[in-house]
């Protein structure tokens, strides 16, 4: 049987690589505005809020590879066919940014070309500051196929998976805490979105009957309210250390603004994409499919833009960041655009991408 696409996952995906560029150009208020000022306070709050963007990307993997594999025979075959595609559409476009990212620093003058240095900083992904993220992604995609199996095998993991996911997080972090497990970050601080993902596309059917259902502005409004008391919180503890920090009830917190928030959005991009015409979600999708390569490239290009546009502390900080921010976004756009389209081999450098030419095959059956 042949599933239907998923449409809300290209408006999942879409939300997701906007909120991370717009994370990472607000960011300038920590270096611009005065500190403590309430300019500062404000920017502070809505670069917090907004950080559900890497909780929104593990939960569409979850979501799309459960989904995928849930009704497939787990041979080998498949598997090998699995793990050949997550190095040519995630290892080896990784490997390139990274090695670019080194040859940019190199340029800036605070970079070095010591081979062990940067074997080192790539495999930890630490070539740039958004490459961390990688590094977990990888992680997951290893063992991802373990979880996918007890999706099929054991039926109450199947039943809470999410559950599973919220209690393996949060005991990762309370050990990490208390008695750091390893020197690196590991995939598990990712499991309960991951998890969540997962747990909705086994449901899917069933999840998406409850997209309209009122209940979905209470998901969001929870997750609204965690997040603004954890941005709170963080401005009163960790910058102006008026308080005592707290990591466990913080990362507590933190768990259920992104559980909460992603299971929302989701529930609303469902909403939403039932809605959408087939060719404005023909669009949103050649968009979407470009969030690997936003991604990777775009601190690469608000760099140079940042440099274009300086900003200032005064008034025109807020159109300064603007300008920034959709300059930064159009001009990802056209490079990863004119290379899907002009360039052969494309897909090593911003991973999977859409066939030339391909319509999108829109199912508006409920």
């Amino acid at each position: 049987m042949k599933k239907k696409q998923i449409q809300s996952i290209y408006l999942m995906r879409l939300l997701a690589m906007s909120l991370v560029v717009l994370v990472h150009v607000t960011g300038a208020y920590a270096s611009v505005l005065p500190f403590a000022s309430d300019a500062y306070e404000k920017y502070h709050f809505l670069n917090r809020i907004i950080r559900i963007e890497a909780g929104l990307f593990i939960a569409i993997t979850g979501l799309v590879f459960f989904y995928q594999y849930k009704h497939k025979t787990l041979t080998k075959k498949l598997w090998k066919d699995y793990y050949k595609k997550r190095v040519s559409f995630i290892l080896i476009p990784y490997i390139i940014w990274a090695l670019i990212y080194e040859l940019h620093k190199l340029m800036l003058g605070f970079g070095d070309l010591n081979p062990a240095a940067v074997a080192k900083r790539i495999f930890f992904g630490e070539s740039y500051y958004q490459l961390h993220f990688i590094f977990l992604i990888v992680q997951i995609y290893l063992v991802l196929p373990l979880f996918i199996w007890l999706g099929h095998k054991v039926a109450f993991f199947r039943k809470y998976m999410f559950v599973f996911g919220g209690f393996l997080q949060l005991v990762y972090i309370a050990l990490t805490t208390y008695w750091p497990v390893s020197p690196f970050p590991l995939f598990l601080q990712l499991m309960g979105t991951l998890l969540l993902g997962g747990w909705i596309g086994l449901h899917y059917d069933r999840e998406k009957a409850k997209s309209r259902r009122w209940t979905t502005a209470v998901w969001l409004s929870v997750s609204l309210l965690a997040g603004s008391a954890i941005a709170i919180y963080y401005y009163n503890a960790g910058t102006l250390n008026k308080m005592e920090w707290d990591n466990i009830p913080y990362e507590t917190v933190n768990y259920i603004f992104l559980a909460a928030g992603c299971y929302g959005i989701f529930r609303l991009a469902e909403a939403i994409s039932d809605r959408i015409s087939v060719s404005a979600m023909s669009k949103i999708q050649q968009i979407a499919s470009y969030s690997f390569g936003f991604y990777l490239l775009h601190p690469l290009v608000l760099d140079y833009v940042s440099r274009s546009i300086p900003a200032y502390s005064n008034y025109l900080f807020h159109v300064q960041i603007l300008l920034r921010y959709f300059l930064t976004m159009g001009i990802c756009f056209f490079i990863i655009y004119l290379f899907h389209r002009f360039v052969p081999f494309a897909a090593l450098f911003f991973g999977k991408l859409p066939r030339r030419g391909q319509q999108i095959k829109q199912d508006k059956a409920s």
